[in-house]
């Protein structure tokens, strides 16, 4: 008995693909940063906010905040007054997907903002939990 079951477990490990990746779902879209003049355009923002599933509006607002510049959408881009970093962009982009679109608990991006009162919380549709996200 103990015999077969040695030579099924070794035949099961000699189908096994020899590399077995594991693939993320969500990749947050690279940002087109472009300079005109003395503004900076985020070319593919409305992508990266239907990819984050969150209003350009709330994204935009973040973005100026953390600027400290003044702004606006148009279309499908965002026009910042002054010139900014691509990287600089795309890591704030960074981190508004951490504070408001991964999950604290189960690191998905299964989530909704939720507003109680004058509270926002991450409300996770994966694994449940509800999160503080304070001011938004």
């Amino acid at each position: 008995m103990e015999k077969d079951y040695k030579e099924m477990l070794s035949r099961a490990y000699k189908n096994l693909p020899d590399l077995v990746a594991e693939v993320d779902r969500f990749q947050i879209p690279r940002a087109i940063v472009r300079r005109q003049g003395r503004r900076s355009v985020i070319q593919n923002f409305r992508e990266i906010a239907e990819r984050l599933q969150r209003p350009p509006e709330h994204i935009l607002k973040f973005l100026l905040r953390e600027t400290a510049t003044r702004g606006n959408f148009d279309g499908d881009k965002v026009v910042f007054q002054g010139r900014f970093n691509a990287d600089s962009i795309r890591n704030l982009i960074e981190i508004y997907t951490n504070k408001y679109v991964i999950c604290p608990v189960c690191g998905r991006p299964d989530t909704n903002v939720v507003r109680d009162k004058r509270l926002s919380f991450l409300q996770c549709d994966a694994c449940g939990a509800r999160s503080s996200i304070g001011k938004n």
